[in-house]
C-alpha cells in the first residue's frame, strides 16, 4: 500500500503545500484497479474518447490482463492506441546496443512505482535499464513524448511497428524516412475474433533533433534499407548523436491516410511546447469532469466520484480525422466516408447494459457525446445496414447479444437529443427487432443470414430456446427473451415519441414476452429447451461463470431482468411483499461475500455488481415501494466498491465506463430503473455521500443552467431519506422527472439514521 501511495498521492500533496486550490481533475486515480488491467482500460496520456490513448505497456499479449498492469516490473513498449480490438504504433527509446530485431523481450526495462507520476492526460516514468526518463501526453490524434537521456551511450528508437500487440497480430507494416526528423508509415491489423477485417492504421512520426542513423528489421534479423522497411514482422529505429540529452517525439494517427494523419498533426500540434499540451490535456479534462461539481464529502469518495466519471469518459474512442473523414469497413473493401453533423465517429464495445449506467449519466450531463454516438451508429446503418452494438475499426463485432443501441437512442430522443437522423435511426433500430436484424447475430456470429440470435423462435414463441445451432457464443434464450422484451419496450417509447401509434401498440405488446419464461413451479424465470419444456437440473445460482440460459449471470439476478415492467414482475412473484421479500432476500445473501463473483464467476452470487446484467437490482426496491431498501443496500454497493487503490476498484468488468458511471450514480443519489427511455423520463432518488452535488446543464440542450442535489444532515452515515423538497416545495415521491431536472433547480433532502418508511412510496 505504501509503495501505491508514493505514485500517485505525490501529486496531491504538491498541490497542498503549493496552496493551489484543487480541481475535479486532481481527484482522479488512474491507477485504481490496474492490478488487473484489460488493454483498453488504462490510457494515461489520453484525451477525452481520444484517437491517441497512449501509455506506457508491461504487458502485450491478450485482450485481458494486458496494457499496464501495476504489478508488472517492466515496460516493454509505449504503443498509441489502445481501442476496442485496435492497438498499434509502439515506441520504445533505448540505449546502447540496438536490440531492437531481438523483440521486446530483448529491449524491456525495469521501471519503479517510486519515481512515476500519473495523472488524466499525463504519465512518467525512468526506464531503469536505460537511465532515460519518459514523459508522455497528446492532444485528440497526435501523441507527444519527451525523453531525456542521463547516461552514456548510442541513442535509439525502436519502433516495433509489426509486434504482437493485445489481441491480434499485425499482418504487415512498413516504416519510411521521410527527413532527418520525420518518419511515416502504415500498420495492418490482422483480423481477430471479435473484429473479422483486418484495420490499416497511418501514422506521421516528427522529432525535434536529427536522428543519425535509420534502419530495420524483418523476422528477428537486421536488414539492409534504403530508408524503407515494410513486411511482415518487421520494425524500424533510429539513432541520435551519443551527446543527445533531450528527445521530444510527436506522432499522429489517422485510420484514413498518411495525408489525413499529417493534416491531424498540423491541426492539432503545430509546435513543440511539451508543458502547453499537458496544460491544455489537464484543463480540458477538468472541463469535462466539472460538470459534475461535488462537496461535502470525504476524500475518498471524491477521488472515487472523479475516478468513475474520468472513466466514463475514457475508454471509447475517436477513429476520425479532424475533418470528418472515418474509414466505413462494413462492405467488401475500406471505404472513406464523412461523419454526419460535424460529429466524430467513435470505436466501441457494446453497450450492453449501459441502459443502467452511460445512457442515464451522459444524457444528463454529456448530451452532445450522446449525440455523437448516434450519429456514429446511424452512419453505420446507412453504410452496412445495421445499427451496430459494438464497432471496431468500421467492422462490425456482434459483440454481445440483442440490439442495445435502441435503450440508447430512446434514453437520447426522449431527452431531447435528437441533432441525428431520427427517422433512418428508428428504421434501422425497428430492422433490428425482427428476423435479419442485428438480435439475429448470437455473439460474434458473423455470418450472414444469421441465426444463433433466435429471432425466428421469438417473433413466432415468444421467447428464445436452448440448443440453437451454429457459430457464435452468448446463445443464452433466457437472457435473450428478457432483453428482447426490455429492447421492445424501448423500441415503443421513440415509437411513441415519433407518432407511430401502430408499431407503439405492437412493441408494448410484445414486451410482455419476459412472461414466457416465467415458471410458476420455480419461481424464476427459467429457460426452456427447443421442445418448450423448462430445462432440468435448474439452480438460481451456480459456481461459474454463466448459467445455462443466461448470459454472463444467472437466474437469481436475470429474474429481475423486467426494468420496464416491474407491476408485472411483481404479479408474478406473487404481489409486491412477496417481491419484496425475494429481492431483499437475494441482497441478504449476496451480503455475506459480496465478492463471491468477482473474477468472472458471474453465476455464483445472488447478486453482482461487477458485470451489467444486476446493476439496477438495488434500485428496484424504489420502484417496488420500498424506497428505504434502495437507500440501504445502494449504500451497501457504494461501500464495497468504494477502494481506488490499484487493487481495488471494480472488481469485474469496466467495460469502457460503465461500471464507472454507474459508480457516479450511485454517489450523487440518481437513478433510472428503466434506463431513462420512457417518453417521459424520470429518476429515481437515493441518498447521495455528498453534502451537495451539482450538474452543470448543456446550454445547446437544456434550459437550465444547474441543477442541484443538497443533503441536510450527515450523508456519510445517515443514509435515510427523511423528507425532501424540490425548488422550494415538499416533495414527497422517490421519481424525479427530467423535465423539472433539465429546467434547473434543486432538490434538498434531509437525511437521518433510521428509514422513514412513510417518504417516498408513491
Amino acid at each position: 500500500m505504501l509503495r501505491w501511495m508514493t505514485v500517485w498521492t505525490t501529486l496531491l500533496l504538491g498541490l497542498h503545500l503549493s496552496g493551489q486550490p484543487r480541481q475535479p481533475v486532481d481527484y482522479v486515480n488512474p491507477l485504481t484497479d490496474t492490478h488487473q488491467s484489460r488493454w483498453f482500460y488504462f490510457s494515461s496520456a489520453s484525451r477525452p474518447f481520444g484517437m491517441v490513448n497512449l501509455s506506457p505497456d508491461t504487458n502485450v499479449r491478450g485482450s485481458w490482463k494486458s496494457g499496464y498492469l501495476y504489478d508488472s516490473t517492466t515496460v516493454r513498449c509505449f504503443s498509441h492506441v489502445h481501442a476496442w480490438q485496435l492497438s498499434g504504433v509502439p515506441v520504445m527509446p533505448t540505449t546502447g546496443e540496438m536490440l531492437g530485431h531481438r523483440g521486446m523481450d530483448a529491449t524491456q526495462s525495469s521501471f519503479s512505482h517510486a519515481t512515476e507520476e500519473v495523472a488524466p492526460g499525463y504519465h512518467k516514468l525512468h526506464l531503469d535499464r536505460y537511465d532515460v526518463d519518459v514523459e508522455l501526453t497528446s492532444t485528440t490524434r497526435v501523441g507527444l513524448h519527451r525523453y531525456r537521456f542521463n547516461g552514456e551511450g548510442a541513442r535509439h528508437l525502436l519502433f516495433d511497428t509489426g509486434a504482437f500487440l493485445a489481441h491480434d497480430s499485425t499482418d504487415y507494416s512498413m516504416v519510411h524516412r521521410v527527413s532527418p526528423r520525420e518518419l511515416e508509415g502504415y500498420v495492418i491489423m490482422g483480423p481477430t475474433h471479435r473484429r473479422p477485417k483486418p484495420v490499416k492504421l497511418y501514422f506521421i512520426a516528427q522529432l525535434d533533433q536529427n536522428m543519425t542513423a535509420f534502419g530495420g528489421w524483418r523476422a528477428g534479423s537486421p536488414v539492409q534499407t534504403d530508408g524503407e522497411v515494410a513486411g511482415k514482422d518487421v520494425g524500424a529505429f533510429v539513432s541520435f548523436d551519443p551527446t543527445l540529452t533531450e528527445l521530444h517525439l510527436k506522432v499522429a494517427l489517422s485510420y484514413t491516410s498518411l495525408a489525413a494523419a499529417r493534416a491531424n498533426l498540423a491541426a492539432e500540434l503545430p509546435h513543440w511546447d511539451f508543458e502547453r499540451v499537458r496544460r491544455e490535456s489537464r484543463e480540458e479534462w477538468n472541463e469535462m469532469l466539472s460538470r459534475v461539481e461535488v462537496s461535502g464529502g470525504t476524500e475518498a469518495r471524491t477521488v472515487k466520484l472523479y475516478t468513475d466519471l474520468w472513466h466514463a469518459l475514457l475508454g471509447r474512442r475517436i477513429v476520425s480525422d479532424v475533418d470528418g473523414s472515418y474509414v466505413d469497413n462494413t462492405g467488401d473493401t475500406a471505404v472513406v466516408r464523412t461523419a454526419s453533423n460535424g460529429y466524430p465517429h467513435y470505436n466501441f464495445d457494446a453497450w450492453w447494459g449501459s441502459h443502467w449506467s452511460l445512457n442515464i449519466l451522459w444524457s444528463l450531463v454529456y448530451p452532445e457525446i450522446m449525440a455523437g454516438f448516434c450519429n456514429t451508429m446511424v452512419d453505420m446503418y446507412r453504410n452496412g445496414g445495421l445499427i451496430p452494438r459494438g464497432p471496431s475499426g468500421g467492422n462490425y463485432t456482434y459483440v454481445m447479444i440483442g440490439d442495445p443501441a435502441v435503450s440508447f437512442f430512446a434514453a437520447a430522443l426522449n431527452k431531447g437529443i435528437d441533432d441525428f437522423d431520427v427517422e433512418a435511426a428508428y428504421e434501422g433500430l425497428r430492422k433490428n427487432a425482427f428476423v435479419g436484424g442485428i438480435r439475429d447475430h448470437a455473439g460474434y456470429e458473423h455470418r450472414t443470414p444469421a441465426y444463433g440470435g433466435g429471432m425466428q423462435y421469438y417473433e413466432e414463441r415468444g421467447y428464445v430456446p436452448e440448443g440453437i445451432e451454429g457459430p457464435g457464443g452468448h446463445k443464452d434464450g433466457a437472457s435473450m427473451t428478457l432483453e428482447y422484451a426490455y429492447q421492445d419496450w424501448c423500441l415503443a417509447q421513440i415509437a411513441k415519441r415519433l407518432g407511430k401509434e401502430e408499431d407503439y401498440t405492437f412493441f408494448m405488446e410484445r414486451s410482455q414476452n419476459y412472461r414466457n419464461v416465467w415458471n410458476p413451479a420455480t419461481g424464476y424465470m427459467h429457460p426452456r429447451e427447443m421442445d418448450g419444456s423448462w430445462i432440468d437440473d435448474f439452480s438460481p445460482v451456480v459456481d461459474d461463470f454463466s448459467a445455462r440460459g443466461f448470459c454472463e449471470a444467472n437466474c437469481a439476478i436475470y429474474s429481475h431482468y423486467v426494468p420496464h415492467d416491474l407491476p408485472g414482475l411483481m404479479e408474478l412473484f406473487g404481489g409486491r411483499q412477496a417481491y419484496l421479500d425475494s429481492l431483499n432476500g437475494s441482497f441478504e445473501r449476496a451480503a455475506e461475500d459480496w465478492l463471491k463473483s468477482a473474477d468472472k464467476v458471474h453465476a455464483a452470487n445472488w447478486v453482482d455488481y461487477g458485470n451489467q446484467p444486476g446493476t439496477a437490482m438495488a434500485h428496484l426496491f424504489n420502484v417496488a415501494g420500498a424506497p428505504w431498501l434502495s437507500q440501504r443496500w445502494v449504500r451497501a454497493v457504494k461501500d464495497t466498491y468504494a477502494d481506488t487503490t490499484a487493487y481495488g476498484g471494480y472488481h469485474g468488468d469496466e467495460d469502457q465506463g460503465q461500471m464507472g458511471a454507474l459508480g457516479v450514480l450511485l454517489a450523487v443519489g440518481l437513478f433510472s430503473v428503466d434506463g431513462s427511455a420512457a417518453v417521459e423520463p424520470s429518476y429515481e432518488i437515493t441518498t447521495p455521500v455528498f453534502g451537495e452535488v451539482v450538474f452543470h446543464l448543456h446550454p445547446d440542450y437544456y434550459g437550465g443552467e444547474r441543477f442541484t442535489i443538497r443533503t441536510v444532515g450527515q450523508p456519510e452515515k445517515d443514509l435515510y431519506i427523511q423528507s425532501a423538497t424540490l425548488n422550494g416545495r415538499s416533495w414527497s415521491s422517490v421519481h424525479l422527472p427530467f423535465v423539472t431536472v433539465a429546467a434547473g433547480g434543486a432538490l434538498e433532502l434531509r437525511v437521518g439514521e433510521l428509514p422513514n418508511t412513510d417518504w417516498g412510496v408513491d
